[in-house]
C-alpha cells in the first residue's frame, strides 16, 4: 500500500511579480506546501507524518482526532489514515452538525467514522474523563490532537523549508493551533524573521505561543512576531475586502488562497508591502499551508463562489 511519502512532491517556491514590489524594491514569493500531495494538503502533511509513523512503531491501527466540522485536519487525517491502512474516528464539534456538508462527506468517504459531541464535551476533549469514555466506546487508539499540533507535529514541520528558503529575509505563515509556526521557528535562519498571521481573534495567542514553545522546547536563531489585527472577525470569520482580495490574488498571481487561513495571510503581507512595513530589498516567502478544501466548505456555508474549489479525489 502506498504511504503519503511516496507521493510527496518537493514543495516549489513561485516568484511572485507586480508592479507594486518592483516599486518597492521587494522580492516576494510563495512556498507551495499545498502541492506536496495530492490528498495530505498543505501543513497537514508534515503534521501527520511522523505521527503516523509513530502509530504504526505502537502497533496501533486506529487513529482518533478532533474537529470541528470544516477541519482541514480532519479532512487529511481521514484520508492519511486510510492509504496508511489505520481506520479513523473524527470526534466533531457540535452535535446539531450538517453532516453531509463537503469536510464530513468526504471524511466518511474516506472511511472516517464521525462521532459527534456537544460543544461542553469538546471543551473538555483533552481530560481524562473524556479520553477514557472515549476509548471505552472505540477501544484503543491512537490520539492526534485537534489540528495535529504535537511534538511530533513539530518535527515534521520544521522540515517544510527547502534549502532554496534560505534566500529570504522574511518568511510569512498562518497561525490556528500554532504547529506549524513553531516548526517554521525552529528551522529559521539567524538573519531570518518569520511572521505569524493569527486568524484567531485576541492578544491571547501570543502567550499561546510562548507556552507551547517552552513546551515544546522551541528555540529560534531568528526573530518570530505575531500579528493579531487580520482575523476578519475570528476564525472562519470574513468580510467582503478578504473575498475580492481572494480573487484579485487568483486574477493576478493564479494562486489560490483559501478565506480561513492563506488568505487572511496573503491579505497581511500584501497590506504590509503596500504600507513600507518591509525594508527595501527585502526578500519574502509566504508560506502555502495548504487547506484548499475550506474554500468548498466556505461555498457550502455562505453560497459565495471563490476563484478555485478543491476538488475530491
Amino acid at each position: 500500500m502506498k504511504t503519503p511519502m511516496d507521493y510527496l512532491h518537493e514543495p516549489r517556491i513561485q516568484p511572485l511579480f507586480h508592479d507594486l514590489l518592483a516599486e518597492k524594491k521587494l522580492e516576494l514569493a510563495i512556498l507551495r506546501l499545498d502541492e506536496v500531495h495530492p490528498l495530505v494538503s498543505g501543513n497537514k502533511f508534515f503534521k501527520l507524518k511522523y505521527n503516523l509513523q509513530q502509530a504504526k512503531k505502537e502497533g496501533k491501527s486506529m487513529i482518533l482526532t478532533f474537529g470541528g466540522a470544516f477541519s482541514n485536519h480532519i479532512h487529511a487525517t481521514a484520508a492519511a489514515s486510510q492509504i496508511e491502512g489505520f481506520k479513523s474516528i473524527g470526534v466533531i464539534r457540535g452535535e446539531g452538525t450538517d453532516s453531509k456538508n463537503p469536510t464530513l462527506a468526504y471524511a466518511r468517504e474516506k472511511g472516517m467514522e464521525l462521532h459527534f459531541v456537544d460543544r461542553k464535551t469538546y471543551r473538555e476533549k483533552n481530560t481524562f474523563s473524556v479520553i477514557e469514555d472515549l476509548k471505552q466506546k472505540f477501544g484503543d487508539f491512537y490520539l492526534i490532537p485537534e489540528g495535529g499540533t504535537n511534538q511530533l507535529a513539530i518535527q515534521g514541520t520544521s522540515e517544510i523549508l527547502n534549502p532554496g528558503a534560505s534566500a529570504f529575509t522574511h518568511l510569512a505563515t498562518p497561525i490556528g493551533t500554532g504547529g506549524t509556526l513553531l516548526g517554521l521557528a525552529a528551522s529559521l535562519l539567524p538573519y531570518q524573521t518569520l511572521l505569524g498571521i493569527s486568524v484567531l481573534k485576541g492578544e491571547f495567542i501570543r502567550q499561546e505561543m510562548e507556552n507551547l514553545a517552552a513546551q515544546y522546547q522551541v528555540q529560534s536563531k531568528g526573530q518570530v512576531q505575531i500579528e493579531t489585527q487580520f482575523h476578519f472577525g475570528g476564525y472562519a470569520r470574513w468580510k467582503q475586502e478578504l473575498i475580492e482580495f481572494i480573487r484579485w490574488f487568483w486574477k493576478e498571481f493564479q494562486v489560490p488562497l483559501d478565506p480561513i487561513y492563506t488568505g487572511k495571510m496573503g491579505f497581511a503581507i500584501w497590506e504590509k508591502i503596500k504600507n513600507d512595513h518591509f525594508p527595501t530589498d527585502s526578500k519574502i516567502l509566504i508560506i502555502h499551508t495548504g487547506g484548499l478544501q475550506g474554500s468548498q466548505g466556505f461555498t457550502h456555508r455562505t453560497g459565495i463562489e471563490l476563484p478555485y474549489s478543491f476538488r475530491v479525489k
